[in-house]
């Protein structure tokens, strides 16, 4: 590694000076250098040489000019692009602060406020680009910067750029554009036609994570993601979050979607849900029902119908299993005189009545 970044400063050394080296990607290594005509900070990204050998420059750069547009207050903007001893690379703001990975990993989990304003933020991206025909395909935490409370998005279409200069070659040699935890249904079985809904799906996937604390589907591996992807549902958010308001909850669950038809249309559309208190799905119906005031009473009032009916039903069950109660013993008492035996040799003194109730 010091050997390429010392090859990469030499090739660079007339227009940027290299710090140090910030991460690394899936598609590239990034590094924090001097834009020396501009005098300020950049983030210089280097695409892998794997990935750079398969696409070459020349179409990859002219790929790539189509983000160049790209202007918005939501979208960190691309500064330059080019070769230098075969590197391929591109150049964006040094944003200072931290990325939706770096929070999520302090925090956890985020408000509902929080979340929907961020989620905001990356829909008006989002829906933006997706006007001027540009798809991101690969919507993930790590790219996404927050910096005085706005989010930014990263990257925008350089995945776009890698898949079309790749083409087959790129899906022949085992590397994969995006990241299987955020793709879309779609975007996992190779389909290199994807619209703004595939975009969406990877926000609702975002979103969820933000308020649960981990995406909607994990696995050992990418493979075991991918089938997740492809065959479970989602759990509702809230299981996790009692608290989350139901139509937060049904906007998530409508954004994550297996088919691209059943999803939002526009990321304009999934804000509007996100924020208005009465969206709900056709699945959710009888949740949100339980959710009212009136439902509580009706609750309450099954619930002590249900128990007088038992009590009823014991009651009557005793009082038709109990035993008898025996029937009360009546004493007689006899006055004899001195010289008389209740029983002599051959006839009682008495006499009893069959039913008990007299004797003589």
């Amino acid at each position: 590694m010091p050997e390429i970044t010392a090859r990469l400063s030499t090739a660079l050394a007339d227009r940027y000076r290299i710090e140090r080296r910030l991460g690394e990607g899936g598609m590239a290594t990034v590094y924090l250098a001097e834009d020396l005509k501009h005098d300020r900070k950049v983030a210089l990204k280097v695409l892998k040489p794997e990935l750079a050998a398969i696409l070459g420059a020349e179409r990859f750069l002219s790929e790539i000019k189509v983000t160049a547009n790209l202007q918005h207050p939501n979208i960190l903007p691309l500064y330059d692009s080019g070769e230098a001893d075969s590197f391929l690379y591109y150049v964006m703001p040094f944003v200072e602060g931290d990325t939706l990975r770096d929070k999520l990993e302090r925090e956890r989990q985020l408000s509902v406020e929080e979340t929907v304003e961020i989620a905001k933020s990356v829909s008006a991206a989002l829906g933006y680009a997706h006007e001027q025909g540009i798809i991101h395909r690969d919507i993930k935490p790590e790219n996404i910067l927050l910096q005085r409370g706005q989010a930014l998005v990263a990257d925008f279409g350089i995945a776009l750029a890698v898949n079309q200069a790749g083409g087959t070659r790129l899906t022949e040699t085992g590397l994969s554009l995006g990241t299987p935890q955020y793709m879309s249904p779609e975007q996992a079985m190779g389909d290199r036609e994807l619209d703004a809904r595939s975009d969406i799906y990877s926000l609702g996937v975002i979103t969820y994570e933000m308020l649960v604390g981990d995406p909607p589907h994990l696995g050992g591996n990418a493979q075991a993601i991918i089938a997740k992807i492809l065959s479970e549902k989602p759990s509702p958010i809230t299981l996790t979050r009692d608290l989350v308001p139901l139509n937060v909850d049904a906007a998530v669950q409508k954004a994550l979607a297996k088919s691209p038809a059943d999803r939002f249309a526009s990321a304009e559309r999934y804000v509007e849900a996100l924020t208005n208190p009465t969206f709900t799905l056709p699945s959710t119906q009888a949740s949100v029902v339980a959710g009212t005031p009136l439902a509580g009473f009706w609750n309450r009032a099954s619930i002590a119908l249900t128990a007088l009916a038992a009590v009823l039903l014991v009651t009557a069950l005793w009082g038709w299993l109990r035993p008898e109660r025996p029937r009360p013993v009546t004493r007689y008492g006899l006055a004899l005189q001195p010289d008389q035996q209740l029983v002599d040799a051959f006839h009682p003194t008495f006499a009893l009545a069959p039913d008990a109730s007299w004797i003589v």
